[in-house]
């Protein structure tokens, strides 16, 4: 008996009985396309996104991990390696290859006395705040819960607490890597720092990360924050308006734009629902009284259909948009970032907000710099530290038959955007069809990160990412030998 999976190169190639018998007795759980669970297995946040694996190992620990990644190794097989399965590109899934599933390895260490916390790749950020806030301490997370910690930190990370308190890899101290030849390693200041720079904004292009440590810092566990909405016919004047108050913002602070149809949220009157809104989504991670007073020429502004601005549970307000964010939609994303928010590129939000093809599309503008900017450009794999703004054009829809005309209202306004932005992108905000911006993504660390990659994954074993490709892509070289982590 044999079993036919998909090749690096593309081509089937037939794995022994023998050798998958010796896998399944390695990993906690082999799913093949035979098995009840693995429709439930293979499905991933994006509804778009519908791969049949050939094979998925779910694995409980580094030691299972590595044994999977040399399966894949000695097999030259292609691979995706699956944590929350959130990602807009749906990377954690390939067609006819092997998954490598984290979803089980979801236990989180908080060590209050060094203010760390040590974090499992399955876990969610749900499960690392709800942890951390048993002590009142958090990481800087994204803000939907139930995105992955791995591709969040693997690919840079950043939400309410980041002008404060940095991206989520400016408090990555170390993490365990299973590399390319299935060694387990550990990445550090101090240990294989130059892997420790890759990973740090690099994606999943050097290796399997087992294990996150990450730094905490004092919050809430009651913190100030909430939204105000306003008609959308006061969109320029809230937009100029918000663009002149985020100039003068200390880092504890932030607000966020959304463009939307409003949902029947049961704070805003029901003749609102589904109506175009601008929403400010506004955080203050310091003290409660000193917020209000910074946030009051905000909420004084205008006349907003609602204000729900006020003291909630930290872990409540990074649940705030799930319920806006459920698995199983279709989703499509474009982003840009930028330095201002000039009057031409708010006109060209407005138009494109004013025509939303669909009643969960948004556009969403969210605040970084702060802490943020003080970073080097070429301290981490992540560049863009000099982004002020950050624009997500996140079309979601629920029909099939939508597909042409969300992706398109998508494209027409990053088409629009891009003569004021950076040409920067974030790399979790890119779709499956963007690996023509890997360049504009890495600005001028891609050169470097290319060469990192040539050392730890000469084969491009790990390529179901937004890859970075290796000097002399597919072809066979020598895989370094790097700092083995204890037993």
């Amino acid at each position: 008996m044999t079993l036919s999976l998909r090749a690096l190169n593309g081509d089937a190639t037939a794995v022994q009985d023998s050798e998958f018998e010796w896998l399944r007795s390695l990993v906690q759980e082999l799913i093949t396309p035979e098995s009840p669970e693995y429709d439930e297995a293979r499905a991933i946040w994006n509804g778009m996104i519908d791969r049949r694996p050939g094979l998925i190992a779910r694995c409980q620990d580094r030691e299972q991990v590595a044994h999977a990644v040399r399966f894949a190794r000695d097999h030259e097989l292609l691979v995706a390696v699956r944590g929350g399965g959130h990602n807009i590109a749906g990377n954690a899934v390939c067609d006819g290859g092997l998954v490598i599933d984290l979803s089980t390895m979801t236990d989180v260490e908080v060590d209050q006395a060094r203010g760390t916390v040590r974090v499992q790749p399955g876990c969610t950020l749900a499960d690392v705040d709800r942890e951390t806030q048993a002590h009142g301490l958090a990481v800087p997370l994204g803000i939907n819960s139930t995105t992955g910690i791995s591709g969040l930190v693997l690919g840079g990370g950043f939400g309410w607490l980041s002008r404060q308190h940095g991206m989520t890899v400016d408090n990555l101290l170390s993490a365990e890597v299973v590399t390319a030849d299935g060694q387990i390693v550990r990445a550090s200041e101090t240990e294989n720092p130059d892997l420790f720079w890759g990973i740090r904004g690099g994606g999943g292009n050097f290796g399997v990360v087992t294990s996150f440590e990450l730094r905490l810092h004092q919050v809430g566990p009651e913190v100030l924050s909430g939204l105000i909405v306003h008609p959308f016919e006061d969109a320029a004047d809230v937009l100029r308006f918000y663009r002149e108050f985020a100039s003068t913002l200390p880092d504890e602070t932030v607000v966020w734009v959304m463009m939307r149809k409003a949902p029947p949220l049961p704070f805003l009157p029901e003749e609102w629902h589904g109506r175009e809104v601008v929403v400010l989504a506004a955080f203050h991670g310091g003290e409660i009284r000193e917020g209000e007073k910074i946030l009051e020429p905000l909420r004084r502004f205008g006349r907003p259909i609602a204000d729900v601005i006020g003291p909630h549970p930290y872990t409540g307000w990074q649940q705030a948009v799930d319920p806006l964010l459920t698995p199983g939609a279709r989703n499509y994303w474009k982003s840009h970032d930028f330095l201002e928010l000039n009057d031409a590129f708010l006109d060209t939000l407005i138009h494109s907000a004013g025509r939303l093809p669909s009643s969960e599309c948004e556009i969403f503008i969210a605040q970084v710099g702060g802490a943020i900017n003080r970073v080097a450009g070429n301290a981490t794999a992540y560049p863009h530290r000099e982004a002020e703004f950050i624009m997500n054009v996140h079309a979601r829809w629920s029909e099939p038959s939508d597909d042409g005309a969300c992706t398109l209202w998508a494209r027409d306004l990053f088409r629009e955007a891009a003569p004021h932005a950076t040409g920067g992108v974030y790399v979790n905000f890119m779709p499956e069809d963007e690996r023509d911006r890997m360049r504009g993504a890495y600005g001028p660390n891609y050169e470097r990160l290319v060469t990192l990659k040539t050392r730890y994954d000469p084969t491009n074993l790990f390529r179901m990412n937004q890859n970075i490709e290796p000097e002399g892509s597919d072809g066979i070289g020598p895989i370094v030998t790097a700092t083995p982590v204890p037993a």
